[in-house]
C-alpha cells in the first residue's frame, strides 16, 4: 500500500540541549600560589598558646610565631588561629641554647 500523501516528512520538536558542568572536578579551594594575608590583620593577629606577634611564612602557607615558633595552618586564605592545628618548627633561634 502506497502512502496517500507522497513522502511523508516527519517534524520533531528540536531535542533538549544537555549541558554538562566539570567544574566539580577542578578543585577550588587550592590555589597555586596563596593569597597573600594582609598588613592589617597581621598587626591584630596573636599567637593564641602565648600571645606574641605572628608573622607569614616565605611561602605563604602559614603563620609562625615569633615566641613560641608554632606554625599556624592557612587553609582556604583562612589562618586557623589553633593550638591543636598547630605544629611546632625546629631550630629556633629564640629558644636558649645549652652552654657546653
Amino acid at each position: 500500500m502506497e502512502n496517500v500523501f507522497g513522502p511523508c516528512l516527519l517534524l520533531l520538536p528540536p531535542a533538549p540541549v544537555v549541558m554538562v558542568s566539570f567544574a566539580f572536578l577542578d578543585n577550588r579551594n587550592v590555589r597555586s600560589t596563596p593569597m597573600a594575608i594582609s598588613e592589617d590583620l597581621l598587626e591584630i593577629l596573636a599567637c593564641p598558646a602565648c600571645k606574641a606577634k605572628v608573622d607569614l611564612k616565605a611561602d605563604g602557607s602559614s603563620l609562625i610565631c615569633v615566641k613560641c615558633r608554632r606554625v599556624y595552618p592557612i587553609r582556604d586564605d583562612i589562618p586557623v588561629m589553633l593550638v591543636d592545628e598547630a605544629t611546632i618548627e625546629n631550630g629556633t633561634a629564640n629558644e636558649p641554647t645549652e652552654r657546653t
